[in-house]
């Protein structure tokens, strides 16, 4: 045997070390530490808090693997408060640049009182005999700084007092320059007083394509500058396929959620510019909202201002659409699946002297196809110009789609009475 020295001995018959075991790291360490303690980190502070509670120095682990510093995600330490949000969405730019240009429109108006509430209801300060005051809301938006201020027709219809209230808290009376109930649209001015006015920038509708963003802003029932998302859904619908017949125009129909109180409040594009005007939704139906495109609303508003009503032309016609037949479409290059035919020609009038008849069906005007009775009215110039009618003199004119003779007439445009 070889000589063994005593501290060799005692170190030989000493118990043999017991193996450390691998160090953990829990979920709670890591979240105290946001994600910046790595595993060999964490189990070192573990193992030294252990030896110093039991009143021995503390031990090494080596683990062998280079330290790494973990993060998770979501683990980040909060921002700063006050510090400043650098990233924006174009809803956001859109209601900063539109925002402050739409207005709360309050109205007041006197409505005829039913019979039997006189008796139970005295007339009060400023009602007539037989009336009651009503009180109204909508929206608007302002065009120039001078006080023009555009919105619906119905918003201010028989108002006796009008009330414009901005973002900012400013109150001014509105004057209503002029309505045009066809296209339920209404010019209204105040006098501006104090800081400039702010105003929004007018787009190009007619640029629009179904699937663009759509971005509606107004007081809905009473909650001012409500801000709704939405796409484009369909363009040129028609008032007669909305369910108001009595109106003239081409609707641009959006699923931005249009409310009571929105009626006036403009409908904004991706690049902040006012495309259209909210006006109707269908009762009972879920994101189906219309707006009077800005192109049609730009020209209401001129000749409103121009001429206190807006001037359309008057043809003299009486007309009633009727599908036609593959023939009719083969034998005159006509590819709408219906057409226009005039049932009554009003004698003297512009059609009449042209020499339309009636019982001829009416197929473009300067070129355009005539696909329904609103084309007419949107196709038609103002008064005074001259146009180019297209038109088919069936051989009976009980059956439109038989044989039939094209001609071409041209006319000129007459201005439409006022009030027809």
């Amino acid at each position: 045997p070889l000589p063994t020295s005593p501290a060799l001995a005692a170190a030989a018959n000493a118990a043999p070390p017991q193996q450390q075991p691998a160090a953990t790291v829990s979920h709670g360490r890591l979240f105290r530490y946001y994600g910046r303690a790595s595993a060999a980190q964490a189990s070192s502070s573990a193992a030294a808090s252990a030896d110093a509670a039991a009143g021995e120095a503390p031990s090494t682990v080596e683990t062998g693997l280079p330290s790494v510093n973990l993060r998770l995600p979501g683990l980040e330490p909060p921002t700063p408060v006050g510090g400043a949000r650098r990233k924006t969405s174009f809803v956001t730019a859109a209601v900063q640049a539109v925002g402050p240009s739409v207005v709360r429109i309050d109205t007041e108006r006197l409505v005829d009182r039913p019979a039997l509430e006189g008796y139970l209801f005295p007339d009060r300060g400023g009602e007539g005999d037989g009336q009651r005051r009503e009180s109204g809301q909508g929206s608007g938006v302002i065009l120039s700084e001078d006080g023009l201020i555009m919105t619906n027709a119905h918003v201010v219809k028989n108002a006796a007092k009008v009330t414009v209230t901005l973002i900012d808290g400013r109150t001014f009376d509105g004057l209503v320059r002029g309505t045009d109930e066809f296209m339920d649209l209404a010019a209204i001015r105040i006098k501006p007083s104090g800081k400039p006015l702010p105003t929004a920038p007018l787009g190009r509708s007619d640029e629009l394509q179904v699937g663009d963003w759509a971005i509606a802003i107004g007081n809905a029932v009473g909650l001012d500058s409500t801000v709704t998302l939405g796409i484009i859904s369909s363009l040129s619908r028609s008032a007669a396929e909305v369910g108001i017949p009595n109106k003239k125009v081409n609707f641009i129909q959006t699923d931005a959620a249009i409310n009571p109180g929105n009626s006036g409040g403009p409908l904004v594009d991706s690049a902040s510019r006012v495309v259209g005007i909210n006006t109707a939704i269908i009762q009972g139906a879920q994101n189906l909202s219309f707006s009077v495109p800005s192109a049609t609303a730009q020209w209401v508003v001129s000749e409103l201002l121009a001429h206190g009503h807006v001037r359309r032309s008057f043809l003299g016609l009486g007309c009633q659409l009727f599908p036609v037949s593959r023939l009719f479409q083969r034998a005159h290059l006509f590819d709408p699946p219906t057409a226009v035919q005039a049932v009554n020609v009003v004698p003297a009038g512009p059609a009449a002297r042209a020499g339309v008849r009636q019982g001829d069906v009416l197929l473009a005007i300067d070129g355009n196809p005539l696909r329904s009775v609103d084309e007419i009215h949107r196709l038609l110039p103002t008064p005074g110009k001259r146009i180019r009618l297209r038109l088919v003199r069936p051989s009976d004119a009980r059956n439109p789609n038989g044989e039939g003779r094209i001609s071409t007439v041209e006319l000129t445009t007459e201005a439409r009475p006022h009030g027809t």
